[in-house]
């Protein structure tokens, strides 16, 4: 397929405004990046009145999540090529609509079957509109201290989406219903789409071919290596289908190397991968979401099954991660320029570890005040700084043409290692928590009244405190992996990124961008 040259506008750097122009295109952005980020984390607190309205089964209630989560990481890097060679601003606008579209029918929708397809159709929208608003940002703010705050804003959005996410779905399912948490997406997107070419000037576009193998080999291997590990999550590491995923995923992306190294124009060029700090990145963002999926989701279980709080208040309790997340990028993207981006990755990764840590205490007897508040501040404060290093690093020294490619890959390794990551801690919790169930059982049934052995016999569940402390201690082992991932992305940091003179230069806005 070949894009149709087309006049194009001025280069970009000859035609950006100031001041008002470019806040509004910051909120532009950061309105659809936040749309996209927090769709899958919304949709959880309402799992439970869609199953019981639309009547889906307990196995299947999990591919409401699973779809979004599958086309979404599986043509991300497919979405952000298409920016660079049809117009960033144009792909933008065609996935913030497509994801409106699908928001409404999934909130339209009258049984499971409708609701999974608008799901997988949101995922599609998403993976176009999210690499390609990251790449908007490099079109639109000046290299130096403006485009820094820039980063830092979408950072702190693509950092803390989960967990305004999570206080939304909340609020949503208990003042209205739950098709809101869909529907409230189409008039925020609509919003996004009148507005964008009001505020944001379309980029230059590179007209060239689609590299077709490298987009079907890309997507398809991504797909199965995301199902692989949303099928290890679910059926374990030993399943047959997920070993089966996991080696169909590394023939088809291996053919996908060898068809890129070969493309004049390939999707992903893999050049980006000989500098070292993108390569290092990559590796550190594949940590951090890994370790940033599990602490949402447990700590999730943790305040509702344990400290028995409402979907609302639950939502509220993870509020202040996104406040703290937002100052640990402001503190990032204003002190960038001064100190380079290693530091912040560093220092983020050894905080995130450390709150991580912390978390490993909890137990049955924990408080939200005493024992979750002051290490869910600390991860967050980390994750801040770490995000706008990572997003600035990602897409330092990329020819114009590219940034949408860089983008796609960040955004792809932040979804392929959440996905690794959760599947990986669930097996961590699944393996602790049985150990901690041959302790309780027998407590229970030596304390338990005819009535209790006889429902726990029924449905083999426990009741609380002894399923509290089966549950806590599965949550502790999972926390200590993530603590791990944490850790490991503060060593490539220290290892793999080196910061050079003519690094600060660009981030104090004194040299030019790379040619486009």
């Amino acid at each position: 397929m070949t894009s149709r040259p087309r006049p194009t506008s001025a280069p970009q750097h000859a035609s950006r405004d100031s001041g008002g122009g470019n806040a509004m295109a910051l909120l532009v952005i950061a309105s659809c990046q936040l749309m996209v980020v927090l769709d899958i984390t919304i949709v959880n607190i309402a799992l439970p009145d869609i199953q019981r309205s639309l009547d889906f089964s307990t196995t299947s209630l999990s591919w409401v999540v699973n779809a979004y989560t599958l086309t979404f990481g599986g043509l991300l890097l497919l979405g952000g090529r298409a920016g660079d060679i049809l117009g960033r601003r144009r792909v933008f606008v065609f996935g913030v609509l497509l994801f409106v579209l699908a928001s409404l029918l999934g909130g339209l929708a009258q049984n499971p079957g409708q609701l999974l397809a608008a799901r997988a159709l949101q995922g599609v929208g998403g993976a176009i509109a999210s690499p390609t608003s990251l790449a908007l940002i490099s079109t639109t703010f000046r290299e130096g201290p403006e485009r820094n705050r820039a980063f830092g804003v979408f950072a702190a959005v693509s950092a803390g989406g989960g967990a305004i996410g999570l206080l939304a779905g909340g609020i949503l399912v208990e003042w209205l219903d739950w098709r809101w948490v869909l529907f409230v997406n189409v008039p925020i997107g609509l919003l996004i789409a009148l507005a964008t070419p009001r505020f944001i000037k379309e980029s230059q576009r590179h007209p060239g071919h689609f590299d077709v193998t490298g987009a079907l080999t890309s997507t398809v291997g991504m797909v199965l290596l995301v199902y692989g590990f949303i099928r290890a999550a679910q059926d374990g590491w030993g399943d047959t289908l997920t070993l089966v995923s996991f080696a169909a995923a590394v023939v088809v992306l291996a053919v996908f190397v060898l068809v890129e190294r070969r493309s004049r124009q390939p999707i992903t060029p893999l050049h980006m991968f000989a500098d070292r700090n993108r390569a290092g990145t990559y590796g550190i963002m594949l940590c951090l979401a890994a370790a940033m999926f599990g602490m949402f989701f447990f700590l999730t279980l943790f305040v509702q099954n344990v400290l028995d709080f409402s979907p609302l208040r639950a939502g509220f309790a993870f509020l202040p991660v996104s406040a703290v997340i937002a100052v640990g990028a402001g503190l990032a993207s204003r002190f960038l320029p001064v100190y380079g981006p290693k530091p912040f990755m560093v220092g983020g990764g050894l905080l995130a570890a450390a709150g991580l840590a912390w978390l490993t205490l909890t137990d049955v007897h924990s408080t939200y005040a005493g024992s979750v508040l002051g290490p869910m501040l600390v991860f967050s404060l980390g994750m801040g700084m770490e995000f706008v290093s990572l997003t600035l690093m990602a897409l330092s020294n990329v020819a114009v043409r590219e940034t949408g490619a860089a983008s796609g890959l960040l955004n792809a390794t932040q979804q392929v290692g959440g996905s690794l990551g959760l599947s990986i801690l669930v097996t961590m919790y699944g393996t602790a928590s049985g150990n901690e169930a041959e302790k309780q059982i027998p407590l229970f049934l030596r304390q338990a009244s005819p009535a209790e052995r006889l429902q726990f016999r029924r449905t083999g569940q426990l009741p609380s405190p002894w399923a509290d402390e089966i549950l806590t201690a599965g949550i502790s082992a999972a926390f200590v992996t993530a603590a791990v991932f944490a850790a490991v992305a503060a060593l490539i940091a220290v290892l793999a990124i080196q910061v050079r003179p003519s690094d600060l230069q660009r981030l104090q806005g004194g040299a030019m961008p790379g040619p486009g």
